[in-house]
């Protein structure tokens, strides 16, 4: 063997990546699943009987979030089911073989909704300006309204540590309010339920393990390519910060997990003159409400 490995020095270089990738993709995915796990049991996000909808865009965080999931069903010491759920928006070029016979692979239920968002959002959008907030509004509406006719019980959403970093310092820089995605979000009356498995998780940590797995990436051609997007600006920071500066993402987000309402100035979270926290204001999900109408819902259960 070791004169055939010396005669064919590209197959052994070969076969050295090939290990080194396989031993990588080993270490991300037990690093993945610790985070998730310890994400889960932190925040209760999972319990017995959960109908669990994974909400599939057809981006790296999606695809990493129900390959963690599904992992973690086998040997988790509750049951629950997992379903998976794609909004296809109707844009132009989408390929809409690619998530069905991906999930089909998979042999997990999945349900494919058919939604023409992609024409409402180029209609009202002025030519330029940022799509995601309309968008994403729509979609959550279609979505939270599917989940509550289906009986989900929760709504699982593929947002990493990194947006939740970039949603702290986008609603900072913007908005005027120190605010960012929770791990876990309830509605007023309970009917929706949103949970972030992948809260403790890095994206590059993402963007590797999706690389390794070859997942069927499928690019957002509504805002993708849009410039100069707020968040690519913070994201373009963290990007850099965390080059000059290894270790201040994560000691950012441990600040995230570790508040002091005394050491602010909201009096909604501490009463300053009594000297005493207070509960706050709540914050919840918007509920599902009755979705305008732009036309014909298909719904194809596959």
């Amino acid at each position: 063997m070791s004169q055939a490995m010396t005669a064919n020095p590209e197959l052994t270089a070969v076969s050295e990546q090939d290990r080194r990738q396989k031993l990588e993709l080993n270490k991300l995915q037990k690093r993945l699943r610790r985070e998730v796990g310890q994400a889960i049991a932190d925040f209760s996000m999972i319990e017995a009987g959960d109908k669990v909808m994974c909400c599939l865009s057809g981006g790296k965080d999606s695809y990493a979030m129900l390959d963690i999931l599904l992992n973690l069903q086998k040997s988790a010491p509750v049951d629950f089911e997992l379903i998976a759920v794609n909004l296809d928006q109707k844009q132009p070029g989408f390929p809409e073989h690619v998530l069905p016979e991906y999930l089909k692979s998979l042999g997990i239920e999945y349900h494919i909704i058919e939604k023409d968002t992609y024409s409402i959002v180029k209609e009202k959008v002025p030519e330029g300006k940022t799509t995601c907030g309309l968008c994403s509004r729509l979609r959550r509406g279609i979505l939270y309204n599917f989940a509550e006719e289906h009986g989900v019980t929760k709504i699982a959403l593929g947002h990493h540590r990194d947006d939740m970093l970039e949603t702290l310092f986008l609603n900072m820089f913007y908005g005027g309010k120190l605010k960012s995605m929770p791990p876990v979000l309830h509605s007023d009356d309970g009917r929706n339920t949103v949970i972030r498995p992948l809260a403790y998780a890095r994206e590059k940590d993402i963007a590797r393990y999706a690389s390794l797995r070859e997942y069927p990436i499928i690019p957002c051609n509504l805002c993708g390519s849009q410039e100069n997007l707020q968040r690519q600006v913070i994201k373009d920071m963290f990007q850099h910060w965390d080059k000059q500066h290894p270790g201040r993402l994560e000691t950012m987000f441990r600040a995230l997990c570790n508040v002091e309402p005394s050491h602010l100035a909201d009096p909604n979270l501490y009463d300053f003159k009594e000297g005493k926290r207070l509960g706050g204001k709540r914050q919840a999900v918007q509920t599902a409400s009755p979705e305008p109408d732009y036309g014909r819902l298909d719904v194809l259960n596959l």
